[in-house]
């Protein structure tokens, strides 16, 4: 899933510390296998923060092991370094996973390897929780305190659509079906596309919002700007497809800003991260007690779909589930608590 971010953002999780490296390592041998490393992730198509993950975590795994070449090394270095993850940072199962899932890059697309240990490494389980859900009232309260009017649109639209994040601000022109109310979802998780629904309290407000965004394109194109980035060969094979209107992001940064890979100079989307901070302090304005991200919203869309009678199925589609037991879990959230179950104590 393409998802070039012009500003170089790290891990949130915390690493392990750096033990000293030995006098005798080459210190450009580790350089020269981090360069392969970039290369085969872009070649497959990885995007810019799967990029920066997987060189994070195969740095660490190396400076773990005193910058040993990883060709030395196996199953067992593998496992104390997970280990020292787990034990002495704590770190989240989801993220051990994701450093798992570097190295076994690093040893299966970069070194060649055939990886006989790979099934007997132990991974963590990661826990099964159930999803933040917003009640509708406290989702209208969570709306009315967020006062910059783009972010407002957003939010609406991530609620009423279901879409994650970043599959909000990387939507683009081109992608929004006036006629038929629908929204293309381009390369969302799994690198699917799907199609959601454009609610249609929201149809005015996205083409003024368009409007305006055609204005500030043409003010970009004046000034020999104007160009957006294009995932994977397409700006090859279409060499003007990235100035043209359709492809420019519906929410862009006010600023251009250069890419990392090209060094183009660019007007690229929205930074999610405003979006994180603008949902947070709006759940606070509101008086929201409950941990609330911009992924509340899809968890609240998928659970009120339910409540109003909507099929699994057709929920599943919405979101873009592979499995409908992924969908399944918002019916735990339905039949928690006084909704479904009379409690024993009101019957005596």
């Amino acid at each position: 899933m393409t998802d070039l971010m012009m500003t170089n953002k790290t891990t949130a999780a915390k690493t392990v510390p750096s033990p000293a490296a030995p006098e005798s390592v080459d210190p450009g041998a580790a350089p020269k296998l981090l360069d392969q490393l970039r290369d085969r992730l872009r070649l497959k198509h990885y995007s810019i923060r799967t990029e920066q993950a997987y060189l994070h975590w195969v740095k660490r795994f190396i400076l773990f092991h005193g910058k040993r070449h990883p060709a030395e090394m196996g199953k067992d270095e593998v496992e104390a370094f997970l280990t020292a993850l787990a034990v002495d940072r704590n770190v989240a199962a989801s993220t051990q996973s994701q450093a798992l899932s570097a190295i076994l890059f690093l040893y299966q697309e970069v070194l060649g390897q055939v990886l006989p240990w790979l099934d007997e490494v132990t991974r963590a389980k990661k826990p099964v929780r159930l999803p933040t859900v917003l009640s509708v009232s406290e989702v209208q309260a969570l709306m009315a305190a967020v006062d910059d009017p783009e972010m407002a649109l957003l939010v609406r639209l991530l609620y009423g659509t279901g879409m994650r994040v970043m599959e909000g601000v990387r939507l683009r022109v081109k992608d929004v079906d006036f006629a038929r109310r629908e929204i293309v979802v381009r390369e969302g998780k799994g690198n699917k596309d799907r199609v959601t629904m454009l609610p249609g309290s929201l149809v005015e407000p996205l083409r003024a919002k368009i409007k305006w965004r055609q204005q500030q394109h043409e003010a970009d194109l004046a000034l020999g700007r104007g160009s957006v980035y294009l995932p994977h060969a397409l700006a090859v094979k279409y060499p003007s497809a990235d100035t043209a209107f359709g492809w420019q992001y519906i929410f862009a940064a006010t600023g251009l800003s250069v890419d990392p890979r090209s060094g183009v100079v660019r007007r690229h989307h929205l930074d999610d991260q405003r979006v994180q901070r603008t949902v947070k302090k709006a759940a606070r304005g509101a008086g929201i007690l409950k941990s609330v991200s911009p992924h509340t919203l899809r968890h609240s869309f998928a659970t009120h779909l339910l409540e109003a009678g909507q099929d699994i199925r057709t929920v599943q589609e919405l979101l873009g589930h592979k499995d409908v037991s992924t969908t399944m879990i918002y019916t735990h959230v339905l039949n928690r608590g006084g909704l479904a179950v009379l409690s024993p104590l009101d019957r005596i």
